[in-house]
């Protein structure tokens, strides 16, 4: 049985809460590497919720991004400061997943997990979850 387009949004939304949830307790463990890549990966699967709702989504990052920025933020139906969110979040998850020699900061990797949950709060505001 196949759901609604909101369940698929939903389900989403819970994957960018569990990501934000697992960003948060890598924080408090120490592991600033792993806290920066969930938790540029609960902003990502958020804004997937939010696109699934067009109809839209992408094999790539870009194309999420893109789509997001252009038919969500340009159009003022949230905060355009959720594009420097967007674009410093995945900055720092390639760093810290693939640049061998990055070196992650707690406060750098505080204020991307807090970027985080203030982003998936928006998105839950914005989809209306309860």
């Amino acid at each position: 049985m196949e759901g609604s387009i909101k369940d698929l949004a939903d389900i989403r939304f819970e994957k960018a809460c569990e990501m934000l949830k697992s960003a948060q307790s890598n924080l408090e463990q120490g592991d600033y590497k792993t806290a920066l890549n969930r938790s540029y990966y609960s902003i990502f699967h958020a804004m997937r919720s939010v696109n699934c709702l067009d109809g839209f989504d992408s094999s790539k990052h870009s194309g999420v991004i893109a789509h997001f920025n252009q038919f969500v933020l340009k159009t003022g139906k949230m905060d355009s400061k959720y594009s420097e969110y967007i674009k410093k979040a995945s900055y720092c998850r390639e760093k810290a997943d693939y640049d061998d020699f990055y070196v992650v900061s707690k406060a750098e990797t505080e204020e991307q997990v807090s970027n985080a949950k203030e982003f998936v709060n928006a998105v839950g505001a914005y989809i209306g979850v309860k």
